[in-house]
């Protein structure tokens, strides 16, 4: 791998995007026309020490995951996020992978809506971003690795959640998830990630492979678009949640809104204006 061709790249890449653009606040006192290190490592999800090595040179073999978070920071174009792959020594994903492509026009939509608490997510359910607002509403995803950022596995593990569900409905949701994934495996046959998330899913979880072998069919019942989350400072607050799916890219972005002028938008605002201070966001 051209371990230093890689972050020169990197590095001039970086060089070229301008703040504002990607929604970095831009002072008065700024000397750098691109975005700092630390800027570029906070928009991938990476820390800065690793950014660091990774453009001298002195990190080798970046995963897949971390070069995707990269081209999306950066809002690189096809070809060069595909150049970017081929010097971290990987292929660029083909239409057999399941994409995690955030293209730069949906990434526009995306930043139109950065007051609002949005999450996007794969085909496989596996996390691809969520923004400021909705850590601050749903806790933090920074520190999610591995399979907790699944959110097949989430769920049917029981991994802690702020969204309050019945028992029913909790049980619907997972049904739906599995029936979901079924879908996506046999659109992505080749896919060897995928295969593999549904083996660490199977051996992992009794009730993955319980609803897996079932094969049952998407629940009769319609998801609700309300979803109530349980804020630790702000207390219940019931929510507009719509998932939009951006056919070519095979994403889904789910949204969270309250209706105007309601006591759950003034619990909203407030629960995104104290997690947004907390997490360092201004």
């Amino acid at each position: 791998m051209e371990t230093w061709e890689f972050g020169r790249t990197v590095r001039r890449f970086r060089d070229r995007v301008a703040p504002d653009v990607v929604g970095v606040p831009v002072g008065r006192r700024r000397r750098a026309s691109g975005l700092r290190r630390e800027e570029l490592a906070g928009l991938a999800g990476i820390s800065a020490d690793y950014l660091t090595r990774l453009e001298q040179g002195r990190a080798t073999a970046p995963s897949a995951q971390v070069v995707e978070s990269l081209a999306r920071a950066l809002r690189l174009a096809d070809a060069e996020r595909d150049l970017l792959y081929r010097l971290a020594g990987h292929a660029a994903p083909g239409p057999e992978i399941v994409p995690s492509r955030v293209t730069p026009s949906v990434q526009r939509l995306l930043d139109r809506l950065s007051h609002t608490p949005v999450v996007v997510y794969d085909a496989s359910w596996t996390l691809v971003m969520a923004n400021a607002p909705y850590d601050a509403l749903m806790g933090p995803t920074t520190t999610w690795r591995g399979l907790e950022r699944n959110a097949v596995w989430r769920n049917v593990t029981g991994l802690p959640s702020r969204v309050v569900h019945t028992p029913k409905e909790q049980a619907e949701h997972e049904a739906r998830l599995v029936a979901d994934l079924r879908l996506t495996a046999s659109r992505y046959p080749a896919d060897r990630a995928l295969r593999r998330l549904i083996t660490d899913l199977t051996s992992g979880s009794e009730r993955f492979a319980e609803l897996w072998e079932a094969e049952a069919p998407l629940p009769l019942t319609e998801p609700s678009r309300h979803k109530t989350i349980d804020h630790p400072t702000v207390g219940l607050i019931t929510l507009d949640c719509d998932t939009l799916l951006v056919t070519l890219d095979d994403l889904r972005i789910a949204v969270y809104t309250a209706e105007p002028g309601t006591e759950d938008a003034s619990r909203l605002d407030l629960a995104i204006t104290l997690g947004t201070q907390s997490l360092g966001v201004v």
